[in-house]
C-alpha cells in the first residue's frame, strides 16, 4: 500500500478482523447469512493480504493474475446468486474491485497494489468504485446505529446472528476498499 506502513498494518488488522468474524458468521442457523458470510470472510482476508505493506512482503508475480481468478469466481458465484435477489449485487461488485486492482496492479507494476509508483488503472473507473463504495459506507453506516437500538444490541443471539455486527464488518470492509481504492 501507498503511505505509511502503520496504517497498511491497520488496514489488514481490520480487514483481517472483519474475515475471522464472517467466519463465526457462517455458523448461523440462517442459509441466507451463512451464505453471505462465506463470501465475506473471502474478501476480508483477500483484502488483508493485499493490504499488507510493500516493504514487508513483495508478492511473487502469479499473485495478481491468482487473485483475479479467485475474485473473478467469486464474482461468477456472485452473478449467479443475484437473480434471486438483487441483495448479491454487493457482492458482486466488491469481487469486481477486486479483479480490478489486482489486474491493474499486476499490469502496470508485475508486483500488485500499492506496490507502484501510483497513477496505476482507469482513473473513470477507480472513481466509479470510489463513489459507489463511498456510498455504500455511508448508506452502512446509517443503518448501523438503528439496528443495535431496534434489536436491543443483538441480546441473545449468535455470533453468527447479529445483524448489527454483520452490518459493522459490511462497513468496515466498505471503508478498507475505498482506502484501497485511494492508492490507486
Amino acid at each position: 500500500m501507498h503511505g505509511p506502513v502503520s496504517s497498511g498494518w491497520l488496514l489488514v488488522a481490520l480487514c483481517a478482523a472483519t474475515g475471522a468474524y464472517c467466519l463465526l458468521r457462517m455458523r448461523s442457523h440462517v442459509v441466507e447469512q451463512r451464505r453471505a458470510a462465506g463470501g465475506e470472510a473471502l474478501m476480508g482476508f483477500g483484502m488483508a493480504v493485499m493490504a499488507v505493506p510493500a516493504a514487508v512482503f513483495t508478492p511473487p508475480a502469479w499473485t495478481w493474475p491468482a487473485y483475479a481468478v479467485v475474485f473473478g469466481a467469486a464474482g461468477l458465484h456472485a452473478l449467479w446468486a443475484a437473480r434471486t435477489g438483487a441483495r448479491h449485487l454487493h457482492h458482486l461488485i466488491g469481487a469486481g474491485a477486486m479483479v480490478y486492482m489486482a489486474v491493474t496492479m499486476a499490469a502496470s507494476t508485475g508486483q500488485g497494489p500499492g506496490h507502484g509508483h501510483g497513477g496505476s488503472g482507469i482513473p473513470l473507473l477507480t472513481g466509479i468504485l470510489l463513489l459507489y463504495f463511498v456510498m455504500y459506507v455511508l448508506a452502512t453506516g446509517v443503518r448501523l446505529v438503528p439496528a443495535a437500538a431496534v434489536t436491543g444490541g443483538g441480546r441473545g443471539a449468535g455470533w453468527g446472528d447479529r445483524p448489527e455486527l454483520a452490518r459493522a464488518c459490511r462497513l468496515s470492509m466498505g471503508i478498507a476498499m475505498v482506502a484501497m481504492l485511494l492508492t490507486m
